[in-house]
């Protein structure tokens, strides 16, 4: 576990907004596997698998010189639409080590001229597009044409009736699907993919990391989507409060929203990745508090590091998390 602050000396009794740090090193997640959750996925990826991947690119006009940008859109699931931003190097001609990049909640994949940093490293950067998000603090252009029940606002309660109908299991398909279209593209060399995102995205990252054996790295900033048992009855923050506000009109619904928050958990993705993984988690997070990243970062099957940022919120480590993020990927790309 790596701790960037040593300005001071740890309080490793204290207790920010929720357990103190030998209590998170400690904590377990009592979330439960769902029984069929490997059929689950297996069958939900599979008929995502029966449509073609149909990459389409094409170039963006930017007046960069150093780096260019293609609009991608591919087939996600039930082979429906997905956008993505392609961002490489200029004039690159080798196969490149790749990052796939997956958006926080309410954001879409923004403009073409923003998250230049992975492609200004060499890196390939392909970020996908969130389904049905997009109008929150970045734009996006894909849509979620499911049609599902009464919901809170937001995509948290979306379809949270059922597993099936589930949002998340439309946007986690896209996140696999994401890394099968980067690997499709030319400037891709597909031996060396990461996964990378913060919040929403990092749970989605973890999520890749749990469905498929293929990847080179992950990385999950302050992820979202873990220790639901746990994180729905901690914080008042959004969008976990979603869950509560649902429940508190949907009394007698707990168990099957609990059981259907099951199968998109992060902790029991967590139980089945194996990739290289570089986590962060900030101990005065309310939006995702540190018990929860801990939940997914104590049962990851694979080799694992942790940045701790004491004294930050949701932010995490900022830029810093991305610096070591930087090493991190070049470390295990090239």
């Amino acid at each position: 576990m790596i701790d960037p602050d040593r300005s001071h000396p740890p309080q490793e009794e204290s207790v920010l907004v929720d357990m103190s740090r030998a209590e998170l090193a400690d904590y377990r997640s009592t979330q439960t596997v769902p029984a069929d959750f490997a059929d689950f996925w297996q069958r939900t990826l599979a008929e995502a698998a029966a449509h073609d991947l149909d990459v389409r690119t094409r170039p963006v006009p930017t007046g960069l010189s150093t780096l260019e940008v293609h609009d991608v859109t591919f087939r996600g699931y039930a082979g429906q639409d997905v956008r993505a931003w392609l961002r490489l190097p200029a004039g690159a001609t080798a196969a490149l080590p790749t990052v796939v990049e997956y958006v926080g909640y309410g954001g879409g994949r923004g403009h073409p001229l923003a998250g230049l940093l992975w492609a200004s490293a060499g890196f390939a950067h392909l970020q996908m597009d969130n389904r049905g998000q997009g109008s929150s603090w970045s734009v996006g252009e894909t849509p979620d044409p499911a049609v599902v029940g009464p919901q809170v606002p937001g995509v948290l309660t979306r379809g949270i009736g059922d597993p099936a109908d589930h949002y998340y299991r439309r946007l986690l398909t896209d996140a696999v699907r994401a890394v099968d279209a980067a690997r499709a593209l030319p400037q891709v060399d597909a031996d060396r993919v990461a996964v990378l995102g913060s919040s929403q995205g990092g749970g989605a990252a973890l999520a890749v990391a749990g469905l498929r054996d293929d990847l080179a790295a992950v990385v999950a900033f302050v992820p979202f989507l873990c220790d639901f048992p746990r994180a729905t009855r901690i914080t008042d923050a959004y969008p976990y409060r979603e869950v509560a506000d649902y429940l508190a009109t949907h009394r007698e619904s707990v168990d099957r929203v609990h059981r259907t928050l099951a199968y998109v958990d992060g902790v029991n993705f967590a139980r089945r990745a194996t990739a290289p993984a570089l986590f962060s988690v900030a101990l005065m997070d309310a939006v995702c508090p540190p018990s929860t990243v801990y939940a997914a970062f104590n049962e990851y099957a694979g080799p694992r590091d942790l940045l701790v940022w004491e004294y930050n919120g949701h932010e995490g480590g900022g830029v810093v998390d991305d610096a070591r993020a930087l090493e991190f990927l070049h470390a295990h790309l090239g």
